[in-house]
């Protein structure tokens, strides 16, 4: 070893003067082969890092900022951690997150609605902010063209009810769709807010549908509206809120907190029910989003309260506690899904459809190819969308059922 450190000055000068014999930059010549084995170097290193932040830093960040910011997971003490950063629903999880990015594709929708809704001269066709109910939620109230407010013939009524998971959206959101269908259907459009959660859970959420259905029967005659002729429309968690609140009432649950006379007279007034990709089984839905990821992070465990409700806030279950006598009152549903939904799988209508059929219910399917979860709705908004007369063409052919007209 000592003989090599005294060779090593004798070296540096044997290649310092091939440097200058080679070239007129004797440093640059001799640093070229190592400034290439750094430049391999920095590939080697730099490959690996990228490789690991797409593979393990950006879905486990992901995840569990979405997790943090929306509940871990349902178990004891540390486990719930543990739980939280098992490979399998990180990455789930993530394909979920990202995948919402694609609503990115809805941001003008979302200036036109603001701007309809804040606009002054659009007032004319609606009604805002009315307060109803025992919460006093608000509804507004949408006119259609042909609505005489000063006498004449009254209007039947739509109540459409948004979705949300339970745990999100509001009326304003929907004006273009309320004023749209107010057109579409010749009707009055009540589209109301209820105790979405945290502020209620779900048994709140049906006392608040029920609270707007005994608020249209009892002022209807000051918006000239028909306050028999009833049709509930929902999407997603408000699908399910229509179903689960008809049954409720055809039951005369006491839960309701109304008398069974009144639950009687609005039973009879609603003429139907129509489905926009709804939840009718929660334990079924509870299953797919835990093929999703997204059991924990979602509303609708915490607004259901728990796994022991699931069956007790399920449509698809309440049927089955009705008599015969009740089921003859079940209003008809009309059930329409699209096939490319992979939020609420298309199987959900599907088996609700079947259990309303073995119960001799009356109902109508319709299952639309290449339509997802958000396009059945947000392409009912503005004329000329993708799915705009797809969809109202069969909401308007089962409306036009409900309601006598051929």
């Amino acid at each position: 070893m000592s003989i090599t450190f005294y060779l090593i000055p004798f070296a540096v000068q044997y290649i310092h003067a091939r440097c200058r014999i080679k070239c007129r930059d004797p440093l640059g010549w001799c640093l070229k082969p190592f400034s290439k084995k750094m430049m391999g170097l920095k590939y080697h290193v730099l490959l690996p890092v990228a490789t690991g932040a797409m593979l393990f830093g950006i879905p486990y960040g992901i995840s569990l900022v979405v997790q943090w910011m929306y509940g871990w997971p349902h178990k004891a003490g540390y486990k719930k951690y543990i739980e939280a950063v098992r490979p399998r629903r990180i990455y789930r999880l993530t394909v979920a997150v990202l995948k919402t990015l694609k609503y990115l594709q809805y941001s003008k929708l979302y200036f036109q609605w603001k701007q309809w809704y804040k606009n002054d001269d659009n007032h004319k066709h609606f009604q805002k902010g009315i307060a109803y109910g025992r919460r006093n939620n608000k509804l507004d109230l949408y006119y259609c063209s042909n609505t005489d407010q000063s006498g004449g013939d009254p209007t039947p009524v739509v109540l459409f009810v948004y979705g949300g998971a339970w745990g999100s959206g509001g009326r304003a959101i929907y004006c273009l769709l309320a004023s749209q269908m107010a057109k579409e259907l010749n009707a009055v459009v009540v589209c109301p807010d209820y105790s979405i959660y945290p502020k209620g859970n779900v048994l709140d959420m049906v006392q608040d549908i029920a609270d707007c259905l005994v608020w249209v029967r009892e002022n209807g005659q000051m918006f000239n509206i028909e306050k028999g002729n009833l049709t509930l429309i929902g999407h997603s968690a408000g699908a399910h809120l229509c179903a689960l609140t008809a049954l409720f009432l055809v039951r005369g649950a006491e839960e309701l907190g109304i008398e069974v006379a009144k639950q009687r007279e609005i039973t009879a007034s609603i003429k139907g029910i129509i489905g926009l990709s709804g939840v009718y089984n929660i334990m079924d839905h509870y299953q797919h989003e835990k093929i999703r990821g997204v059991e924990y992070v979602s509303t609708m465990h915490k607004a259901m309260g728990g796994i022991e409700s699931f069956d007790y806030y399920s449509p698809s279950t309440a049927l089955k506690t009705l008599s015969e006598d009740q089921l003859r009152r079940v209003p008809p549903f009309c059930l329409i899904h699209g096939t490319s939904d992979g939020i609420v799988p298309v199987e959900s209508s599907l088996r609700f459809s079947e259990a309303l059929t073995s119960f001799s219910a009356e109902v109508s399917l319709y299952l639309l190819p290449r339509l997802d979860h958000i396009a059945i709705v947000t392409d009912l908004m503005v004329p000329g969308r993708n799915f705009y007369y797809t969809v109202y063409s069969c909401i308007i052919q089962e409306y036009r059922k409900f309601i006598g007209i051929s």
